[in-house]
């Protein structure tokens, strides 16, 4: 993609369907007149009069225990610098989103329109009784050392500068866990710090909490080594001034064991590294390119630890491990500040979950066979689902323990629980499903090119490196669109109407027609087929000049499948192909079958479509939890329509004992555990929260996904067919270009997976 074709993107993405990237919804209901009498006058004066008596009832009767204030003046936006208070509004409402997505917490974005430091101090003063917790962001320094410090002195809730305090609680766990593994204490090891603002000294005052020495450490800034002698210092460059004689980085790296930069690009060479001390450690943190290549860093020495702070690479540095979750355990006990005690806590317990198993949900995110502590792991994944219930209740504990929490908790394993809930609707499968997909890209033949949805899909698919597509349709539309689309990248198009594809038509034509010659197919019957898109991509498909295949955005359901059918056909061990969709719903992923395929299966057909649900849900990193769902409830009903999923369960609980099955039972028995529970204890769903549901008939999961689609907002991956020789998708008509770009990433998977299974073999 060009580079006005992303600032392009990027500003649509920003300005459509609406201006912004967060939004303020009801909590409560308000359809009646009822409702609004008490959601205002004259109702709302009874809470206010509440707070009025205690103003910690704020707490009890309003948002402000879940909100925090994005702060920023825009002095020192990203790489971006002071470029105002209204251009950092779009970053500012970024975090507020990070906080929603990872830790539930209502960021809302303040932009400060100051650069006096007592003004800025005395406007958030003045607005703080709004608000549970202060993230202070992307204010230069000095000025920000001031400003949080007086701030955390003078308010009675939790003010942090992430800028300075995110990196330093990220990267200090990462150090602990790679001293661990070099067998090196931190109070002996030499420490360079290529950086000097807000960032660099939070970091290493941090590192000196735990155990670092002064006379071990340097920091440089531009000028080079900040030594004792040089004039003109200020008082946080003062603080960390060596009485070494010293002047450049590479005198400062001889003999260094750890290497922290917090600077700018390339400024380490591999002379720097070779002079390092054996097992060196090394966090190159300057975004987006490091200061020194991480490739050119692992090729130099092979015993760094290397750490960055791109995604790209192993050990990433990213904030969001730690902000949202440590605002998550300060606001739940309501604590009066977030202090050192508490930013120690998060760093332990980070470290600590680096050296635990990890989820197979988090080794099919990032594509691994198996992460385990090591060089190349000694942080967790962003996308951890374990972060949320280990960090809060680390940092919630240190408040309480420190003395800073008004609410203590008592019930942990209760509070747990409820940090578990708060993963919801957030997408994060969508972003698992991304990932996993671009460590290792597949040929995926998009089978309606030719329209410019389905071409704009293709075109995300290849520049996010979820899949390297094959397009079919008309050459010259497609070539049209693509300019549209400022889509440049040389990617092959196909016409299976064009002659120049002759070869390749009658090649798969013949491979065809010996396939079905004895079910009344001739070969000029095949060759005729071979012009049609969806025969001639199946064909690629089965030939292996493409992994899979995806179509059905322009033609119905039927129409697609009949030709997937005659070509690919079954998989050798399966009866009855189906279909599953995942529902992005508020309370996770949702996996519903069959949705698209069989009109009415038998008992049998339902535990078959049962275990390939469940083998889908597991690819997934999720353990699937099923339930065969019917207008009735464990025997209740002697009607045909329910005692055939009565038997469907019966026959899963002999086949398939170790899955966690059972049925029938009504949607609502399903979805809420607690009610199950106390109805049917004797249950295997007792007491379990569902996840996979498995219906009696096409019609009930059509219906009930596309109702949960359109009257949810709910997102929908899928229909995803299984049972299939090879993988091949085929698409909702009219699905939408995220929607395709989410089944690419699910055909990609679905090759990867199978390619594992055949060298399993």
């Amino acid at each position: 993609m060009s580079k006005e074709s992303k600032r392009r993107e990027a500003l649509v993405y920003h300005a459509k369907p609406q201006p912004g990237k967060i939004k303020i919804v009801p909590t409560k209901p308000y359809a009646t007149q009822r409702d609004l009498a008490l959601a205002y006058s004259p109702g709302v004066a009874e809470p206010c009069l509440e707070i009025a008596k205690d103003k910690d009832n704020a707490y009890k009767y309003t948002s402000k225990g879940n909100l925090v204030a994005v702060i920023s003046n825009g002095t020192a936006v990203l790489g971006l610098g002071n470029i105002g208070p209204e251009a950092s509004k779009p970053v500012m409402e970024g975090k507020g989103l990070l906080f929603k997505i990872f830790a539930d917490i209502d960021g809302m974005d303040i932009e400060v329109d100051t650069e006096d430091v007592d003004k800025f101090i005395e406007t958030v003063k003045m607005i703080a009784p709004t608000f549970g917790g202060i993230n202070l962001e992307d204010i230069k320094a000095p000025e920000a050392f001031e400003i949080e410090r007086r701030l955390k002195e003078e308010l009675d809730i939790p003010v942090m500068h992430d800028d300075q305090h995110g990196t330093a609680i990220i990267s200090a766990a990462a150090l602990l866990n790679a001293l661990d593994i070099t067998n090196k204490k931190i109070e002996d090891v030499r420490i360079v710090i290529s950086g000097a603002g807000a960032a660099a000294v939070s970091c290493t005052r941090l590192y000196k909490a735990f155990g670092a020495k002064d006379e071990n450490i340097v920091m440089l800034d531009s000028k080079g080594v900040i030594r004792r002698d040089r004039e003109n210092l200020s008082k946080e460059k003062l603080e960390f001034a060596s009485d070494r004689k010293i002047d450049t980085l590479l005198e400062a790296m001889n003999g260094a064991d750890v290497f922290v930069g917090l600077s700018i690009a390339d400024v380490v060479s591999p002379e720097m590294l070779l002079v390092m001390a054996k097992d060196p450690i090394v966090f190159a943190m300057a975004n987006p390119d490091p200061e020194i290549a991480y490739d050119l860093a692992v090729k130099t020495r092979k015993d760094i630890i290397m750490a960055t702070g791109r995604s790209d690479h192993p050990n990433q540095v990213n904030n969001v491990l730690g902000f949202p979750f440590i605002f998550r355990g300060a606001l739940d006990v309501r604590a009066t500040k977030i202090n050192e005690a508490m930013k120690m806590s998060a760093v332990k317990a980070l470290a600590e979950l680096a050296k635990q198993p990890v989820p197979e949900q988090v080794n099919i995110a990032y594509g691994e066979t198996r992460l385990a502590f090591g060089k190349e792991y000694i942080i967790p994944k962003p996308f951890d689902p374990r972060l949320i219930a280990e960090i809060p209740p680390a940092v919630a504990k240190a408040a309480m323990e420190s003395g800073v929490a008004k609410n203590p908790i008592e019930d942990w394993d209760k509070y747990k629980e409820e940090l578990l809930q708060r993963l919801g609707n957030d997408n994060k499968l969508v972003r698992l499903l991304h990932n996993r997909a671009k460590m290792d890209c597949k040929k995926i033949v998009f089978a309606e090119a030719d329209h410019l949805d389905v071409l704009k899909a293709a075109q995300i698919a290849y520049e996010e490196g979820i899949a390297i597509p094959i397009l079919l349709g008309n050459k010259e539309v497609i070539e049209e669109l693509k300019k549209e689309l400022e889509f440049d990248a040389d990617v092959k198009i196909i016409d299976p109407k064009d002659d120049e594809f002759i070869a390749e038509k009658d090649h798969y034509a013949t491979k065809y027609w010996e396939a079905r010659k004895r079910s009344g197919v001739t070969l000029y019957n095949a060759k005729s087929k071979m012009r049609e898109r969806n025969y001639f991509a199946a064909m690629m498909v089965m030939e292996g000049d493409a992994d899979s295949m995806i179509s059905g955005y322009s033609r119905a359901y039927p129409t697609v499948v009949k030709p997937i059918f005659e070509v690919v056909g079954k998989a050798s061990n399966v009866e009855k192909v189906a279909t599953v969709n995942i529902m992005i719903t508020d309370r996770g992923p949702l996996f519903l079958a069959d949705t698209s395929i069989n009109i009415d299966p038998s008992a049998a057909e339902i535990a078959e479509i049962a275990k390939m649900t469940a083998n889908v849900a597991s690819t997934f990193g999720f353990d699937p939890v099923m339930a065969l769902v019917s207008y009735a409830n464990f025997g209740s009903s002697t009607h045909p329509n329910a005692t055939k999923v009565r038997e469907a369960a019966k026959l899963l609980h002999e086949s398939r004992p170790d899955l966690v099955v059972d049925g029938e039972v009504q949607m609502d028995f399903a979805l809420n555990k607690e009610l199950h529970e106390s109805k049917f204890p004797f249950s295997k769903l007792a007491g379990k929260k569902v996840n996979t549901l498995i219906f009696p008939n096409l019609e009930a999961a059509n219906i009930t996904y596309k109702m949960l689609k359109e009257l949810n907002k709910a997102d929908s991956i899928g229909p995803i067919l299984l049972g299939l020789k090879k993988s091949v998708h085929i698409l909702q008509l009219g699905a939408s270009v995220d929607e395709m770009v989410n089944m690419a990433a699910v055909a990609t998977i679905d090759v990867q997976e199978r390619e594992k299974r055949k060298k399993s073999k």
